[in-house]
Formats: structure tokens, C-alpha cells, sequence
């Protein structure tokens, strides 16, 4: 065998090994996975803090990292608390609501109601029906999908133990990154120096931007939209509006919007006979419900220079691949996948102008 077959053959064993050695991490890592991806995203977004905190802290690093940790835990736990501590302040309020419910006379249609175009006579039809049958048949009829939804409720409780779980490990491993967070990033940086060289590390500093304005963006967004929704209710003269705005933020924070607590208060409205209000809150839900598909986007691209195409692409295409894991992981991999690219045009351009010359 001469020379050329040799270094042939060690180069296809070596790949081959790396590779067969990059196949077993992962399987080993592929519990942890999820945790790292949210830990990485969590430490390169607050990073600064950290390092303010340290700053703050006579410079020890281990007193900013329980700083840290401390302040994820109440993130947490504090929206938790509230709302426990909320229902069981409440806990009579809610019952008497109940029996209320169990009680109630549905009103007839107003007037204005059937005046909708297209639609208006269907919803007073509907309307008429819920008020002939009452709410006690109606619960009745109901009564065969509530059981289908408590079954699917009991199913779901056994993922609260692993979300839970992965809610420990996040914080070990953040705990763990933000330690050692120089370390880290040397060795993030590195990495793509050697897979692409200058452009690889360029690559990793526009990944660690885009991450920390999609951090930006959401919390941000989520602050503006659960702060617009408050006034709304609070002008709309709808109870617990105060409540109501702190589930909004972490409904927002979660990513499924303040549609979910804002529409029911203007059916609320509605039922009150309050229309000049129940109209301005339904007005008022479709604005600050949908601001989040221009303002989030927009912030973005303030903590990120790439093109803002680019950004609605990875937060709306990330979002429905991966879910809110997705809001961060879809900018990150379009981020690289630009740089790289660009990177690639601009060298071809460059090696076209050399050979005329």
C-alpha cells in the first residue's frame, strides 16, 4: 500500500471515529438536551447582569451566581405564589360564583346584537337557544365532554413532575455556565474558528447577539402587552384587573398572548350590558393582541444587525418547529446560517475581483 492509500485510509478511520465518538455525546446528552439549549439561552441573555451583579458584589463570582440563581427561582416561583395565594384569598368569591353560575338565568339578545352583518342572525339564534335551555341542562349536556377533559387533565398532571425535572437541571447547569461563563465562550469561540475560521467566529458573537435580543424582544413585548391590556381592563371597569395583568404577563411570557385573559373580560362586559365598554376592550384586545408580530421583531433587530425578514423568519418559523424553545433556537440557527453564507458570497466576490486583476 503506498503512501497517498495510507493517509486515505487513517483520514477514513479518524472521521469515522470522531464521528461514531459525536453519535454516542449525543445519545449520552439526549436527556439533557432541552436543559442545556434553555440554560445556554438563559446565561448568554443575562449575562450583563451577571456581570453587573459581580461588579456589585465586591467582584465574587459566586456571590453573583446565587444572586442569579435566586432571581430565577422567584421568575418562577413568584407568578406561582401569586396565584395561589390570589384563589385562596378569593376561594368564597369564587365559590358563591359558582352556584351563581349553576343559578343563572341567560339573558335574552340585545337589540344591536342581530344588526351584525352576515352574522348577526346566527348569534341571536345561538343566543336564544343557551337562554331557552338554562345553565343547568346546558351543563348537562356538557357534562360527557367535561369528564373527556378532566381525563386528559389527569394524563397531562404526570409531565408536571418531569417539567419540574427539567426545571431543576436548568438551573444546575446555568448555575454551572454562568461560573464559568469565560471559559465557555473561549471555547465556543474557538470551536468556530476552526470550522470556519474568522467567519465561524463571527458566526458564534451575531448567535450570542441574536439570543440576547430574542430576550430582549419577548420580555419587552410581553412587558408592553400586559401593561396595555391592565389599562384596558382597568378603563373598562372589569374586577381584579391588577390579577388579571400579572397573568397576562406570564401568559405573554410564555408565549400564548393576552387574548386569553383580555376576551373574556369583554364577554364579561357584554353580559353586564356594558357595550360602550365591552366594544372598546374587544378593540382594544385585537390591538395589543396582535402588536407582538411587529414589536418583537423590531427589538430584535435592535440587539441583532441582521435583516428584519430575517428575525420574523426565525421567531415565527422557530415558534411553530420547536415551540417557545424555538423563539430562540430559530434566530440562532438562521443568525449562523447568514453570517455563513454571506461570508461565503463576499469570498467568492473577492476571489473573482483577484483573478482579473
Amino acid at each position: 500500500m503506498n503512501q497517498p492509500q495510507r493517509d486515505l485510509t487513517r483520514i477514513t478511520l479518524a472521521v469515522l471515529f470522531i464521528g461514531g465518538l459525536l453519535v454516542a455525546a449525543f445519545w449520552v446528552l439526549q436527556p439533557f438536551l432541552a436543559a442545556l439549549v434553555w440554560a445556554t439561552m438563559i446565561v448568554v441573555s443575562t449575562w450583563p447582569l451577571m456581570r453587573r451583579a459581580q461588579a456589585r458584589l465586591w467582584g465574587r463570582r459566586w456571590l453573583a451566581v446565587s444572586a442569579m440563581m435566586l432571581g430565577l427561582l422567584l421568575v418562577f416561583i413568584l407568578p406561582l405564589a401569586l396565584a395561589i395565594w390570589t384563589i385562596a384569598e378569593h376561594a368564597g368569591d369564587i365559590a358563591a360564583l359558582g352556584k351563581r353560575l349553576v343559578n343563572f338565568q341567560w339573558p335574552h339578545a340585545p337589540d344591536w346584537l342581530g344588526n351584525i352583518p352576515l352574522i348577526g342572525d346566527r348569534i341571536v339564534i345561538t343566543w336564544e337557544t343557551f337562554a331557552i335551555k338554562g345553565a343547568r341542562e346546558l351543563s348537562m349536556q356538557a357534562e360527557p365532554y367535561l369528564g373527556e377533559l378532566t381525563r386528559w387533565f389527569l394524563s397531562e398532571v404526570g409531565s408536571v413532575g418531569l417539567m419540574f425535572v427539567q426545571f431543576l437541571l436548568t438551573l444546575v447547569l446555568s448555575a454551572i455556565l454562568y461560573a464559568d461563563g469565560e471559559a465557555w465562550a473561549g471555547w465556543m469561540l474557538r470551536f468556530g474558528k476552526r470550522l470556519a475560521n474568522q467567519h465561524g467566529e463571527n458566526a458564534i458573537v451575531l448567535a450570542g447577539q441574536a439570543i440576547r435580543g430574542v430576550a430582549m424582544g419577548i420580555v419587552v413585548t410581553a412587558l408592553a402587552q400586559s401593561v396595555l391590556g391592565g389599562i384596558g381592563l382597568a378603563l373598562a371597569g372589569v374586577p381584579f384587573a391588577t390579577v388579571l395583568t400579572a397573568v397576562m404577563f406570564i401568559f405573554c411570557i410564555a408565549q400564548l398572548g393576552p387574548v386569553l385573559v383580555m376576551l373574556p373580560a369583554v364577554g364579561w362586559l357584554f353580559w353586564s350590558d356594558s357595550t360602550g365598554w365591552g366594544t372598546f376592550l374587544l378593540v382594544w384586545t385585537v390591538i395589543v393582541g396582535t402588536m407582538d408580530n411587529f414589536l418583537r421583531p423590531y427589538l430584535i433587530k435592535q440587539g441583532a444587525d441582521l435583516p428584519l425578514l430575517l428575525i420574523f423568519a426565525g421567531v415565527i418559523g422557530g415558534l411553530f418547529a420547536f415551540g417557545l424553545l424555538g423563539l430562540f433556537v430559530g434566530p440562532v440557527v438562521l443568525a449562523v446560517a447568514y453570517t455563513l453564507l454571506d461570508a461565503w458570497i463576499k469570498d467568492g466576490r473577492s476571489d473573482e475581483a483577484s483573478t482579473k486583476v
